[in-house]
């Protein structure tokens, strides 16, 4: 019985032969996905990840899964119905059972009886799927229905009936029953020479299923497709020898001259097996120069240029993804919440954390010293699940809310006792010590200054859940103070009151410390910054966001945020609340001359000033962050700091970009780019060795309006991005430059063999 087996649901299926079938069962590749599926399923158990999520997630880690196609081979390895060649064979599944190896138990005795040659768990762990001989005169609908009634089953899965339907393989664990002998009992005609194949599975690394995917990053999927549009598109009948033949004289570049690994990757086009693998074999055979003929390595570029594409689309429309590997500190904070929400938890519990350090600073790479000066919007849309941070924020607050409350009691009462007493009546002092930390979101501007006075230089809080909540701290005589008091408590040893002749007025001037979290909806926030896009507020704020669900998901559910949970943080808060004076981070500095100069080079690659100033302050945010997790978890620094930093900066930035760039750009500088998809590394939209014609013409089409070209040249030399074709004249308009090996080293995605565009 022949039957096929593929590396993943997108790659071209190929007869399956013993060797493979063990090779993906062994793969330690097999094994880690399955477990992931598994870590997941427990994850849903315990109600931090949603079902919908756990479905999502469960689905994109089958698609890494080798496949097997029990019912067929197929003619050109595609699995189309039309194409496929029965093999006898069928699936049936179970799903949905609490113990699938107590069910098999059940059954296994009626093996041999129900024809059964495979049996395995399924990689959700939820189910049993089976692999049968079809019965004599029945097709697969009919064998379903007959399993079905001899298993008892009144609701099977139907759908399998598909031909083309595949099965997701498993780790060896996971197979409860196999009878090699009889799977394979039956060669097929059209199977390649089996000493062919494992000749060269004893040339490829251990762990692929047959050969490698990709080369230089590039599946081999795309590389034929793309060979085929560069050779005229797919041949008619009568010309398939000669195109195989050619394809296969490409192909040997980089298939290590190897007929074997070839015939895994081009179709037969409909030609003869034994015919198109004698083209292979004969293409394999020819005398060949070492150079890589000019289409193929046009190939190779126009390939690395879609790849490139399709990653700066994703990379441009979805926040980067969070390390896996957590700070401790973080680790717990987002435990409780669900999976969709745990970015924004991430960023939102700081300027709380930031709340509990008192007269500690962190001198920064410029000699400045700052104090935890953290402010959070959240940036979501309508529905979204923006109350996500107000939990873990309730925490990190408790101990500043109780000795709020022993203050508010105390300052209440003074009230009482100044409203008691007559105008003439000498009146009691403001009581000293009226610390009052958290403060109301509608507070008015005098209320705020007085509150900061009290504080003792320790730092106010405000939780918002709307954005414009900041409006409340508008002054008759400025209409933007609510701004000014935004860009004032995040900058050092600024200067902010009020001078009034009254005896009862407020008359203080006093150091904003204010940290604060706000909530809003994309547009709203859009609209709220739209008058001071270019005056500070955006760059000192860090955002956030939380994706879009798909529409009818289900609610993600909450963990239980406890006494147990409490517990736990509590040393982080205490670490916090004993800091005092100068700390020293020398990891956390360390990394911060890292991401600026990884900030600037990313800004000279994009030509995006906007980036670049965007992400003076947004290093400063990352800075402030790290020194709050350093102290937090007693002056210690592990790795997982350094990835999270990394990310919480690119993440910031990415919300800054993609919320307000193409806004700030157009205002700044006057100019609109034709995407909207943020900056990009225009060094890495140019191939290897490009013109400064071609480099141009690549600015024309991004839209770049700032700068120029010659600057952009100039500072990439400068820079030692790129360098002057020998004997190439250097103010040529036609002349060629290359890419260095520092940079290629540096962006291995960059390293194309590339042609002259033009040739």
């Amino acid at each position: 019985m022949s039957f096929g087996i593929a590396n993943n649901v997108m790659s071209e299926v190929r007869e399956c032969t013993p060797e493979l079938l063990n090779q993906a069962l062994d793969s330690a590749h097999v094994a880690k996905t399955c477990a992931e599926i598994e870590d997941a399923l427990e994850a849903f158990h315990r109600g931090t990840l949603t079902q919908d999520e756990f479905e999502t997630l469960k689905n994109q880690l089958k698609k890494r899964l080798p496949i097997l196609t029990p019912h067929a081979t197929f003619k050109d390895g595609k699995r189309k119905n039309d194409d496929a060649v029965p093999s006898g064979l069928s699936i049936y599944d179970l799903d949905h059972i609490s113990d699938p190896r107590a069910r098999w138990k059940e059954m296994e005795v009626r093996k041999e009886e129900l024809g059964i040659l495979l049996s395995h768990i399924t990689p959700s762990t939820e189910g049993l799927r089976l692999v049968f001989v079809m019965p004599e005169g029945m097709d697969l609908e009919q064998s379903q229905a007959w399993m079905a009634d001899e298993l008892g089953d009144e609701k099977y899965d139907a759908c399998v009936k598909d031909y083309a339907r595949c099965s997701y393989l498993v780790p060896r664990e996971y197979v409860l029953y196999i009878n090699e002998e009889k799977l394979f009992s039956v060669k097929n005609d059209n199977t390649c020479d089996r000493i062919e194949t494992k000749k060269v599975e004893k040339l490829l690394p251990k762990g692929n299923i047959c050969y490698p995917s990709t080369y230089e990053g590039i599946p081999y999927e795309n590389i034929v497709e793309t060979l085929e549009e560069q050779m005229g598109g797919q041949p008619e009948h009568g010309s398939r020898n000669n195109f195989i033949f050619s394809m296969a004289c490409h192909l040997r570049y980089v298939c290590d001259d190897d007929s074997i690994w070839i015939s895994q990757i081009l179709p037969t086009y409909g030609e003869a097996r034994e015919k198109w693998m004698g083209s292979i074999k004969s293409a394999c055979n020819r005398n060949q120069t070492k150079q890589m003929p000019r289409i193929m390595r046009r190939t190779l570029t126009i390939c690395k240029e879609r790849l490139q594409n399709d990653t700066l689309e994703a990379d441009t429309q979805t926040p980067p993804e969070m390390p896996k590997n957590l700070p401790p500190l973080i680790k717990l904070l987002v435990s409780k919440t669900p999976l969709v929400y745990q970015p924004a938890v991430a960023h939102a519990v700081f300027p709380a954390l930031g709340a509990h350090l008192w007269k500690t600073h962190f001198r920064y790479i410029d000699n400045v010293e700052h104090e935890a000066t953290l402010m959070n919007v959240l940036m979501a849309g309508t529905g979204a699940g923006k109350n996500c941070i107000s939990e873990p924020i309730n925490h990190l607050l408790k101990d500043i809310r109780e000795r709020d409350r022993e203050n508010l009691r105390r300052e209440k009462e003074w009230k009482k006792e100044m409203q008691t007493k007559g105008a003439n009546k000498d009146k009691r002092q403001r009581p000293e010590g009226l610390v009052i930390q958290e403060i109301d979101s509608d507070m008015t501007n005098a209320a705020f200054v007085q509150r900061l006075a009290d504080a003792e230089e320790r730092f106010l809080y405000t939780k918002m859940n709307e954005i414009d909540q900041f409006d409340a701290l508008k002054t008759s005589a400025r209409s933007k103070a609510h701004f000014q008091i935004m860009c004032l408590a995040f900058d050092p040893g600024n200067v902010y009151g009020q001078t009034r002749v009254g005896t009862g007025s407020v008359s203080e001037r006093v150091c904003i410390r204010f940290n604060w979290n706000a909530s809003t909806t994309i547009q709203k926030g859009q609209w709220y910054f739209k008058s001071v896009l270019t005056d500070g507020p955006i760059s000192r704020i860090n955002f956030c966001t939380i994706p879009e669900r798909p529409i009818g998901a289900e609610m993600p559910v909450y963990g239980t945020y406890d006494a147990n949970f409490d517990e736990k943080l509590r040393p982080y808060i205490e670490c916090l609340n004993k800091a005092r004076g100068s700390i020293e981070c020398k990891q956390a500095r360390s990394l911060s001359k890292k991401l600026i100069e990884e900030c600037a080079e990313f800004a000279r690659l994009s030509e995006s000033r906007v980036y670049e100033n965007l992400s003076f302050r947004a290093n400063v945010i990352a800075f402030l962050k790290a020194c709050i997790l350093y102290v937090a978890h007693g002056e210690k620094w592990d790795k997982t700091m350094e990835d999270f930093i990394r990310w919480s900066l690119k993440y910031d930035l990415w919300c800054k970009m993609h919320f307000f760039g193409d806004a700030i750009e157009q205002q700044e500088y006057g100019a609109e780019r034709t995407k909207k998809n943020g900056p990009q590394n225009l060094l890495d939209l140019l191939p290897e060795v490009f013109t400064y014609e071609e480099a141009g013409m690549m600015r024309q089409r991004q839209g770049i309006r700032t700068g120029t070209l010659s600057k952009m040249i100039f500072n990439w030399k400068n820079r030692g991005y790129i360098e002057l074709m020998e004997g190439e004249d250097p103010t040529g308009v036609s002349r060629k430059f290359c890419k260095t090996e520092m940079y290629l080293n540096k962006h291995p995605q960059s390293s194309i063999l590339s042609p002259n565009i033009n040739e």
